[in-house]
């Protein structure tokens, strides 16, 4: 895997880490007093040849909009295993959420800290596009990818609620 992400969406192309932490402070700062949802989710798709992922960041103003972006790895190969696909794309999650380090986190926190008493909150949460239904395949692997999201000290969400894997990068991975 690469450290080296390069983030877009619709209107900003080749955005690094710092402009993506940028772009989320301004809109955490443009109402302190907000119910914010970092998320960040990985899905893939196996093409011909390759095999595409595609990770989301989200930061969600819960009835107030959202501002989003994503980044592309490409595995020059066919991942047939349900397994190893899942566990690159928990990987990945793993990786861009990596980038939130403490400090980055602490800055965020110190955004909305003053207004908590007014309802104001964060999360920060890993969606992985497995589900537990019943004909679900990725139903065994459930807890083991919880887990990893959770020692990361994310709140850990699967189908139907795992929206930015299951939902926004999956738009992109056709």
């Amino acid at each position: 895997m690469t450290n080296d992400f390069v983030f877009h969406n619709i209107s900003q192309k080749n955005m690094r880490f710092q402009d993506v932490f940028a772009h989320i402070q301004q809109f955490i700062k443009r109402n302190n007093k907000g119910t914010y949802r970092l998320m960040i989710g990985t899905d893939s798709q196996v093409h011909p040849r390759s095999t595409r992922f595609i990770t989301g960041i989200v930061i969600r103003n819960v009835g107030h909009g959202a501002w989003a972006c994503l980044t592309k790895h490409e595995q020059p190969r066919r991942i047939e295993s349900l397994h190893e696909k899942i566990s690159i794309e928990t990987d990945l999650t793993e990786e861009v959420a990596s980038l939130f380090t403490i400090e980055c986190k602490k800055q965020l926190y110190d955004l909305i800290l003053p207004h908590v008493k007014e309802g104001s909150s964060l999360t920060i949460e890993g969606h992985i596009d497995i589900g537990k239904g019943e004909r679900n395949k990725t139903k065994i692997y459930v807890d083991e990818m919880m887990n990893r999201i959770e020692v990361l000290g994310m709140k850990p969400l699967i189908k139907p609620d795992s929206i930015v894997a299951s939902s926004y990068a999956n738009r992109f991975t056709k």
